[in-house]
């Protein structure tokens, strides 16, 4: 029974850093996982890494081989588009139920981030971050908890994308415009225009992943 605890701990500590390393692409698409190197690496024994990567490959972000062998996913068009479609279509959706729901202190708070936002648009990491902010506070006025849920599934498998879609200044200051019309229209309580430029705004942020990684080095499957 002592073990167990450390048991766990190791397999949450495994499974959050290659989380971390396939979401950043340090762990690169197509590389294989070799179990004794990784355990190594990683300072856990074998039992607890197998435990992480099991509940990696069940939400997808590691990949089971016929042959037992165990890959990063490549990078894939067809799943990129059919994330950020599904995704567009969520966020459309609380930011309609949104206008009709927020109050003047939810109001206040999206100005705030927008505000932040703003200050950071030169800097991609910080830029990007301000803008999870501001679409994860349209989702908690919004509260639609299955929509909230099924967006929270799709956000972390799009982690791996999500740097890609902010790589460029033009887009950083494009997707700030996107984020002002879209709180004047919550402000405003015009569901139609919220939904609109929320479902724009994604697949904006689609189309420019798909260029990046469809760019020299990053080819796609």
């Amino acid at each position: 029974m002592p073990d167990a605890p450390a048991r766990n701990t190791g397999a949450h500590v495994a499974y959050a850093e290659l989380k971390r390393q396939i979401l950043t692409l340090k762990l690169k698409p197509g590389e294989r996982i070799y179990e004794p190197a990784m355990a190594a690496a990683l300072g856990v024994s074998r039992t607890p890494l197998r435990e992480a990567i099991r509940r990696l490959i069940s939400e997808s972000l590691l990949e089971q081989q016929a042959t037992g062998g165990v890959l990063v996913p490549e990078l894939d068009e067809a799943v990129i588009s059919e994330l950020y479609e599904v995704r567009a279509a969520m966020e459309s959706l609380m930011a309609r139920n949104a206008c009709l729901k927020a109050t003047a202190a939810d109001i206040e708070a999206l100005q705030g981030i927008l505000a932040r936002n703003a200050a950071l648009v030169e800097f991609a990491d910080d830029a990007m971050h301000q803008g999870m902010a501001l679409h994860a506070k349209i989702a908690e006025i919004a509260g639609n908890s299955w929509a909230r849920r099924f967006h929270d599934q799709i956000s972390s498998q799009m982690e791996r994308y999500r740097h890609f879609t902010n790589s460029t200044q033009e887009r950083r200051d494009q997707a700030l415009t996107q984020h002002r019309t879209l709180v004047d229209a919550v402000a405003g309580g015009d569901p139609e225009k919220a939904a609109k430029t929320a479902f724009d705004h994604v697949i904006a942020a689609r189309d420019a992943a798909l260029r990046v990684i469809s760019g020299p080095g990053l080819g796609i499957s």
